[in-house]
């Protein structure tokens, strides 16, 4: 696959995007090998930028209100491979390489674990670590690292 990385020298590519009223952008984030939808979380501009400059997943946490850095404290990085934006200018879409296999804070590959069986959520994914073990015992329960 070729490596796409953005490298910016200006930022009025920011310009194009359809941001909310808040000043976000949803952003999904797929396997750039498998295709596979591993999350979904928001971006400001602040986050979007450093995403491209650094090369590494930057989101925007609305529960802290501050910048996280995807894996800062799990090590489950996202390695940039290619920056999309969709049609209507409201999504980008963040090919990424998932350092570790993980990029739920439930200890899962995908947030995405549960189905819809009969009128119910159906958990369908294996936890492939404990998320005691990788955040400490006194995690809240939030993809926000």
């Amino acid at each position: 696959m070729q490596d796409s990385t953005p490298t910016v020298e200006s930022l009025d590519w920011l310009d194009a995007i359809r941001w909310t009223d808040d000043g976000l952008v949803p952003a999904i984030a797929q396997d750039a090998t498998t295709g596979d939808i591993l999350m979904m979380a928001w971006m400001n501009r602040e986050a979007l930028a450093l995403t491209a400059a650094e090369g590494r997943a930057v989101y925007w946490s609305r529960s802290r209100g501050k910048l996280w850095r995807k894996g800062e404290s799990s090590g489950h990085r996202q390695r940039i491979v290619e920056v999309r934006l969709d049609c209507d200018e409201d999504v980008v879409l963040l090919k990424v390489e998932q350092e570790g296999g993980i990029a739920c804070h439930t200890g899962r590959r995908s947030c995405f674990y549960r189905r819809l069986e009969d009128g119910q959520w159906a958990s369908v994914d294996p936890v492939l670590r404990d998320p005691g073990e990788i955040y400490g015992t006194n995690h809240g329960g939030s993809q926000d690292e």
